[in-house]
């Protein structure tokens, strides 16, 4: 990649936004080269500056993310999940947990459709969106409404859902006032948005650097904060309602596998990619990690950093006027 500028425009707000790291990789999938993230002074938005198009986006989460070799005989649709365990599991940081009963909704970014298999059992017209073209013989296995593509809006008639929601998806895309004027066209006056979305202002963020397991460049590009959503929000014609941290606690065991199967640039991890290599670490790390995890120490870590406001994964609510 060329070099990274020093200085380049917020995506959010248009103000001059200062380099924070300039040679993040994929440390996942190993698509190839680095790119620079940026941090805005003004409303905290953290972007990375890329210029894919529809085609490029389609091919990279089709060619390098994990879903080709699905088992189309293990699809599961998601649970209905309730109480103090689903609570300490962080299950409510999932957006399609907030949507209720019997109402229209369109989950972009849908993955697997195992959402839209949920929605489905509980009365609601389900249809999703997905760019990764794996997907479409689980939907055709399944008989699940998964259109193929980059949401832009006019795929659907305007004012015909109820609900939207963006589970780990608002990160990804290049423009995202494009994506929320899009979502505003589509959704009921008074319908509900619901994005989930990680949290770069998060303790484990600031802790572990450019190691933070969420920082998955180039497939994450927008890393919000709740004064740039709103922002972002408002030009859309949209109101931030609510704005929290809520993390599933497995994302603290999967942060410390990301750090000990770091992988160089190039290459695949061992711990996300079945193509990656398994590198050999300490064993006083990995028994550290198992035991933790079988502690459940991750679960108290993760509900107590989010009612400090600084877990890794925030949950925003938006309404339409």
């Amino acid at each position: 990649m060329n070099a990274p500028l020093a200085i380049v425009a917020c995506s959010i707000c248009g103000e001059a936004s200062r380099l924070l790291y300039r040679d993040l990789y994929d440390d996942r999938y190993g698509y190839p080269g680095e790119f620079a993230l940026y941090v805005c002074d003004s409303c905290g938005h953290r972007h990375i500056p890329v210029a894919f198009g529809s085609e490029e986006l389609t091919s990279l989460y089709t060619n390098y993310y994990p879903r080709g070799g699905f088992d189309l005989d293990s699809f599961r649709p998601e649970r209905e999940e309730s109480g103090f365990l689903s609570w300490l599991n962080g299950d409510r940081g999932s957006a399609f947990r907030w949507v209720p009963r019997n109402v229209r909704v369109l989950d972009i970014g849908c993955g697997i459709g195992s959402t839209l298999a949920y929605h489905a059992a509980r009365g609601c017209q389900a249809v999703g969106m997905e760019a990764d073209g794996n997907v479409q013989a689980i939907a055709r296995r399944y008989g699940l409404d998964i259109r193929q593509g980059v949401f832009d809006g006019n795929q659907f008639a305007s004012e015909s859902f109820d609900y939207v929601t963006l589970d780990q998806v608002a990160e990804h895309v290049v423009d995202p006032h494009a994506l929320l004027r899009g979502v505003a066209r589509v959704l009921r006056p008074g319908g509900t948005v619901v994005i989930t979305t990680p949290n770069a202002g998060s303790f484990g963020a600031h802790l572990f650097g450019r190691k933070w397991l969420n920082w998955h460049v180039p497939y994450h590009i927008q890393f919000y904060t709740p004064r740039s959503l709103k922002h972002a929000a408002r030009r859309a014609g949209l109101e931030v309602v609510r704005a929290r941290t809520v993390t599933a606690s497995e994302w603290q065991y999967y942060q410390w596998m990301h750090v000990l199967q770091y992988p160089p640039r190039g290459e695949p991890s061992g711990f996300w990619s079945a193509k990656g290599r398994v590198r050999h670490v300490s064993p006083f790390l990995d028994r550290s990690v198992s035991q933790g995890r079988r502690l459940r120490l991750h679960r108290y870590i993760s509900r107590l950093l989010d009612v400090l406001g600084l877990g890794d994964n925030f949950v925003f609510i938006l309404r339409k006027a």
